[in-house]
């Protein structure tokens, strides 16, 4: 199904790349790295560089404190032992780090990046417009065919690098549900395919990596290499209880609506990690800013 709230980061783009989205709209942002900049501004990990981590694996536990701050980051809040921040910010001190990465579409306002290097792997319809998410204007990635997953997997797998160089844990590739999406242009086995490619590599970086959303896919996520979920609004729509089948119970929930913070914490408040956050996930001390948990 098509999730109605999946709020990703949008400032965090043109905070990192410091010349905007307009800039970014324009052809890319140089300033701050040429050609070796990626999709967000910041200087990708060179390709000879190898994957940034290596080391064992560490998987999150689950039911622990959870704090999703995707759209800004600040002091974890007392009793939080894993938090959720865009790829451009920095880990948090002392908890289990998940670093978010949009994996299957493009972040809103890069366009222009991707035009520039990588025209022909934004998926387009038969007139040659370009696919795009309409909720959060975010083009999608064309990973409809083997060598054009390949070359993508090559792309995000630098970010996802990045993240283990950075200290991150672990990974979350948001939009594994991008075929619902794309106009028949693309099927969930696709999407998969791609999900299995960026499982080994956040695995050979170090990084446990999440499935994001697509409930229906959480076995078949599981099995192709995916260690937890990551479920935006699954109380609020009853799907819980498919990520915690697979993945045992290593899911941390999002929810947007109080009904879906009640109906999750009744049912999951024991055993999964659990939070409210406002819609656009903004720091303590903002405006709009909200966070509860069971």
């Amino acid at each position: 199904m098509v999730h109605r709230a999946r709020r990703t980061v949008r400032r965090a783009l043109a905070a990192a790349a410091l010349c905007g989205a307009l800039a970014m709209a324009a052809g890319g942002c140089t300033a701050s790295g040429g050609d070796d900049a990626d999709a967000s501004g910041r200087p990708s990990a060179s390709s000879s560089a190898g994957p940034g981590g290596g080391g064992k694996v560490v998987l999150p536990e689950p039911g622990v404190g959870f704090d999703y701050q995707i759209g800004g980051s600040y002091r974890p809040p007392e009793g939080v032992r894993a938090v959720s921040r865009d790829r451009t910010a920095r880990p948090a001190p002392g908890v289990y780090n998940i670093c978010y990465v949009n994996a299957f579409q493009a972040q809103p306002g890069a366009d222009g990046w991707w035009q520039a290097r990588h025209p022909d792997l934004l998926l387009r319809d038969a007139a040659g417009a370009l696919v795009v998410d309409r909720d959060w204007d975010e083009a999608l990635l064309d990973i409809s065919t083997a060598g054009k997953r390949e070359r993508l997997a090559r792309i995000v797998g630098e970010w996802i690098d990045a993240c283990a160089a950075d200290g991150f844990q672990a990974v979350e590739a948001d939009n594994l549900d991008s075929h619902e999406r794309s106009d028949g242009l693309l099927a969930a086995e696709d999407d998969l395919a791609f999900g299995k490619l960026l499982a080994a590599r956040a695995h050979a970086a170090g990084l446990a990596i999440g499935q994001k959303n697509a409930a229906g896919l959480a076995r078949q996520g599981r099995g192709l290499g995916f260690d937890f979920a990551v479920a935006e609004e699954c109380g609020q729509y009853d799907e819980c209880g498919a990520y915690a089948d697979a993945y045992d119970d290593r899911v941390f929930v999002i929810e947007y609506r109080s009904d879906g913070l009640a109906a999750a914490c009744a049912e999951w408040g024991d055993r999964l990690s659990v939070v409210l956050r406002d819609l656009d996930v903004v720091p303590a001390g903002e405006a709009g800013y909200r966070r509860r948990t069971c």
